[in-house]
């Protein structure tokens, strides 16, 4: 499996993974899914008031958020033709993620990992709008992070 990460950083005073971990932590995600096909993914990285501003203008939520996913759109016919996927954006706030890290008692390389998981199964399609849905994509990202080396999130904190 490859995937293409596009990432781009606007929180340089904020501990971000590097490419090549948020690279790792994707495909693991990936391999969960068992996807066939290369993936693109636009990662950015950015501060409260952006991050705030995103999640009024497409959630109508009055806050800053820890990650948002924005799907690629575009015509399912078109995949066939592709050498790879563009699944689309995952926006993190790094101070959120910080921010929760703390307040959770979790370690915070693993709690960017179980957000960037989180956003990627977004992108995917999963949800957690009900409590079956929820089981599932907790279930996916738990086995993702678990291959990872990383502990159960929601046993945490």
């Amino acid at each position: 499996m490859n995937t293409i990460v596009e990432l781009s950083n606007d929180c340089s005073n904020r501990w971000v993974p590097e490419t090549s971990l948020c690279e790792a932590w994707i495909e693991e995600a990936i391999n969960t899914l068992e996807q066939q096909k290369t993936l693109q993914i636009s990662l950015k990285f950015v501060e409260v008031s952006v991050s705030a501003e995103l999640n009024m203008q497409y959630r109508g939520k009055q806050s800053a958020t820890n990650v948002l996913s924005f799907p690629a759109e575009f015509p399912v016919s078109m995949s066939e033709h592709m050498d790879f996927l563009p699944l689309g954006d995952i926006v993190i706030c790094p101070e959120i993620v910080e921010q929760e890290a703390h307040h959770q008692h979790k370690e915070l390389q693993a709690h960017w990992a179980h957000i960037l998981i989180h956003g990627l199964l977004h992108l995917s399609g999963f949800d957690h709008e009900s409590e079956e849905d929820a089981s599932t994509m907790e279930g996916l990202e738990i086995k993702a992070l678990e291959r990872l080396g990383f502990p159960n999130p929601y046993l945490i904190g």
